[in-house]
């Protein structure tokens, strides 16, 4: 079992992880939140940094297919939490595009890598 490709989201994902925990600051310039509610948002930030550190290192250390399935799933699923949650708080509607944008895809992305390995 290789699963290239969910293997590379899977990298690219704790790349993104890492950058959240260094530059927390990126989510609440994204947003065009209020000084008042960027503290929040580093947080948030980090947070994601947290949990998407964990579910990548699930993915590129699973044994078995099943295991990697359930950290792809789960990877997707909080993208899609991610995106609806931080669309909801958006103060404009280009904000809320780029938001479900970024998310949305990249949870597609994850997915079709998924299902591209499946196929092999």
């Amino acid at each position: 079992m290789s699963f290239p490709l969910s293997r590379l989201m899977s990298t690219a994902t704790a790349g993104y992880a890492v950058f959240a925990l260094v530059k927390p600051s990126h989510l609440g310039d994204a947003m065009g939140a209020p000084r008042s509610e960027r503290s929040g948002y580093d947080l948030l930030a980090r947070v994601f940094g947290v949990r998407d550190l964990a579910v990548s290192a699930a993915g590129l250390l699973a044994k078995d297919e099943g295991a990697l399935r359930t950290a792809m799933g789960i990877r997707a699923a909080c993208d899609v939490g991610d995106g609806l949650l931080l669309a909801a708080r958006a103060s404009d509607g280009a904000t809320r595009g780029k938001v479900l944008g970024v998310t949305l895809t990249w949870a597609a992305l994850n997915a079709a890598a998924l299902a591209a390995d499946v196929r092999r």
